[in-house]
């Protein structure tokens, strides 16, 4: 099934990536804790970098909008997203005090414990510019994750590219990416989101972040698939794939199975993998199932960003593996 395309004509980006991106931290060895810890290696990681990284390893012209601390933290992260094939062109630089997140997170598949500190981030100093508005014009797509409307001038800023994206034709899609510790209180969280909701063409999120932007998700989806809103709806349920709600219609998907290492990381795959496909398929079906493909191999692996799947190891999984319960439109 496919939607309505909103795009013209190509545009020079596939897709622009809004929001955080910062250093991980994993303690050695795989399984342990982070108290028992001799030694970590690192990665990029964060929603807004990951996302973009998942993306530029399968081919996707792609950018990140974002703001680092000039510092060696934030210039390993600006170095990881060049390896990962995401344009550097529109980061912007913090000369303050703010400082690039850090994750310090086990590789573990339960009982994982993962530590974020974000006092002060850099990416929210995110401030608009006119570059960023002509590269949101010239974008078919433009991603944005929830963490990014968390405060000034980061949260303007993205509010204002969202509505930019519109008028210019582009795909909006908001990754709930809901992140409790960052919010004062539900109800600040709910009228913000439900504001940025209004300017998405795509909706991202589990149950627990649907949660917090709405207390009847059944009414919101028929609402949101109406003729009036026509936005489209994508419910991640983890281990129990994902469904899709879209001009009134059903799309359930399964998971390709596979030993996890770890918990994180697969939902920034699924979404990376998602716009890809659909931005050159326009199908969503096969663009669910790409992500899928893609997350599985994320949390059997030691990583986030360096752990995005290619497009050759994509291809390997879906021809070895059965994704289970297969898709079904009802």
């Amino acid at each position: 099934m496919t939607d309505t395309p909103t795009i013209a004509s190509e545009k020079t980006w596939h897709a622009l990536v809004l929001g955080r991106a910062g250093l991980d931290l994993y303690p050695q060895t795989d399984g342990g804790k982070t108290r028992d810890a001799n030694g970590f290696t690192a990665d990029m990681g964060g929603s807004g970098g990951n996302i973009a990284a998942a993306m530029g390893k399968v081919g996707t012209k792609v950018a990140l909008l974002s703001a680092l601390s000039d510092d060696s933290i934030g210039h390993f992260v600006r170095q990881r997203l060049q390896e990962c094939n995401v344009s550097d062109a529109l980061l912007q630089t913090c000369h303050g005090n703010s400082r690039t997140s850090l994750a310090i997170a086990e590789v573990r598949p339960t009982d994982c414990d993962v530590v974020i500190y974000r006092n002060d981030a850099a990416d929210l100093q995110l401030c608009l510019t006119d570059a960023m508005k002509a590269a949101v014009a010239d974008s078919s797509n433009l991603v944005v994750t929830g963490t990014a409307l968390i405060s000034e001038p980061s949260r303007t800023t993205t509010l204002e590219l969202m509505q930019h994206a519109q008028t210019h034709s582009s795909r909006v899609w908001l990754d709930l990416d809901y992140r409790p510790w960052n919010w004062p209180d539900l109800q600040t969280t709910r009228s913000i989101y439900s504001l940025a909701a209004q300017h998405a063409t795509v909706v991202i999120g589990n149950e627990e972040e649907f949660a917090v932007l709405t207390d009847e998700l059944e009414a919101y989806i028929e609402r949101a698939n109406s003729l009036v809103i026509h936005q489209t709806i994508l419910l991640k349920r983890g281990g129990h794939g994902a469904s899709l709600f879209s001009q009134g219609k059903r799309l359930d998907t399964g998971v390709y199975p596979v030993t996890p290492l770890k918990p994180y990381g697969a939902g920034d795959a699924f979404l990376g993998n998602v716009v890809d496909h659909y931005h050159q398929h326009k199908d969503w079906q096969s663009a669910i199932i790409r992500g899928s493909a893609a997350a599985a191999i994320v949390v059997s692996q030691r990583g986030c960003a360096s752990a995005m799947p290619n497009t050759k190891e994509i291809n390997i999984l879906q021809e070895s593996s059965v994704m289970t319960p297969s898709a079904t439109w009802r």
